[in-house]
């Protein structure tokens, strides 16, 4: 049986397709589709963006984006949710929310989907966090708990619901526990 190669895209190529629906991200050469998220994962993200907000934005300290397109080194991935230092939101030359993101977020919220790699996950953090990310989150909601990972690579598991989660020094006007981000997976 003859195969016929595979065709790998450039990233210039990657960016210049169509968007998907969920996201496509382009990670070592190879374009991957991120899976549908499903209540637990919707709950939580929807969840961060309602807290994180109205935490920084009216000090202009930073401001929360679900589902934002990053593109950096050979990679443009779409993380959970991103946090930019105001400073950093990305503007167009009008001032507006600019469409194009050409950096790495500098913090990143990943949520783990059912039947979703943790160790490729992971991996799209441990890049982040080599190129420019300040702290990067990987929420579990099936297990309850948090890993936050450092640009040294340490790891720190939360998972009491009382343990205070870290944040970047922009963002210090935010805080939330586990326990906080747990009661979101339920209907209350």
């Amino acid at each position: 049986m003859v195969q016929t190669p595979v065709r790998t895209l450039t990233l210039e190529e990657f960016l210049q397709q169509p968007e998907t629906k969920p996201a496509s991200e382009y990670i070592d050469g190879q374009t991957i589709q991120k899976p549908m998220p499903k209540a637990a994962h919707s709950g939580i993200q929807a969840g961060l963006i309602k807290v994180i907000d109205p935490a920084l934005i009216p000090s202009k300290t930073g401001r929360a984006f679900p589902e934002l397109r990053c593109t950096f080194g050979d990679r443009s991935i779409v993380p959970d949710v991103t946090v930019f230092p105001w400073a950093k939101v990305p503007r167009d030359e009008k001032g507006k929310l600019a469409d194009e993101l050409f950096t790495a977020p500098d913090w990143m919220i990943e949520i783990l989907s059912p039947g979703q790699s943790q160790t490729k996950v992971v991996k799209k953090i441990m890049y982040a966090l080599t190129n420019g990310t300040q702290l990067a989150w990987l929420i579990d909601p099936a297990e309850e708990c948090v890993f936050s990972y450092m640009p040294d690579l340490r790891t720190v598991l939360y998972e009491s619901s009382d343990a205070q989660l870290p944040v970047p020094g922009f963002a210090t006007d935010f805080q939330l526990t586990v326990g906080e981000l747990v009661g979101w997976l339920g209907c209350n």
